[in-house]
């Protein structure tokens, strides 16, 4: 086996904790290229992340919405790959200055860092298109930013139901250009894994860059 991990495809099983931040300033060097996730509080981010770097404790997961309060970054096997859990917002126990802040720090974040290369907007394929969502996707038309959406907990509902629902969700979403992939996803059933880590790939590392097989 070629242990020289730089001569391969990303990983996302190599995925590993590197450092979290509250503002721009905190963060990593700003080169290479990263993936940010973001959803509304208990859309099921935190479980998105996990299943797909195959790790059950790389994003915290709680019965409680709003936990991630800080933008946490993780590294891949490449070097300055990186992978980004962004805060989640909606009915987090927070006070009202302290989600002001957390908007600021995201906004500056989302603005400001070069090296983000996509982002991938987690909503609950039964509640989707919140007003949070909404935000999110004419943030990625207004700046020309790819978006991927993962429309989660697709095993909650039988898959008729889910297929109308992505069929709704699409409609929606028609008008905005930046919407480059759009997967149902479970993350207990594994369902769109595949489809999800090939899109990621893409934008972390493009075809004419990737290492060939």
């Amino acid at each position: 086996m070629d242990s020289d991990l730089t001569q391969k495809s990303v990983s996302f099983n190599s995925a590993r904790f590197l450092i979290s931040a509250s503002r721009l300033d905190e963060c990593p060097p700003d080169i290479g290229a990263e993936i940010a996730f973001a959803g509304r509080s208990n859309a099921g981010k935190s479980s998105a992340l996990n299943t797909i770097t195959v790790n059950g404790k790389l994003a915290r997961t709680s019965k409680t919405p709003g936990r991630t309060r800080l933008i946490n970054f993780f590294t891949l096997n490449k070097e300055n790959l990186r992978l980004v859990d962004l805060p989640g917002y909606g009915y987090a126990k927070v006070s009202r200055d302290m989600k002001d802040d957390w908007q600021k720090h995201l906004g500056h974040y989302l603005n400001d860092r070069r090296c983000l290369r996509g982002l991938v907007l987690v909503m609950d394929i039964r509640h989707p298109l919140t007003d949070f969502d909404q935000m999110m996707v004419e943030w990625c038309e207004h700046n020309n930013l790819p978006l991927m959406i993962l429309a989660t907990k697709a095993d909650k509902l039988k898959f008729g139901q889910a297929k109308t629902a992505m069929l709704g969700i699409a409609k929606k979403l028609k008008e905005f250009q930046c919407v480059e992939h759009l997967i149902m996803f479970s993350a207990t059933s594994k369902l769109g894994l595949d489809e999800c880590r090939a899109a990621l790939t893409n934008w972390l590392e493009p075809p004419e860059e990737a290492a060939p097989l």
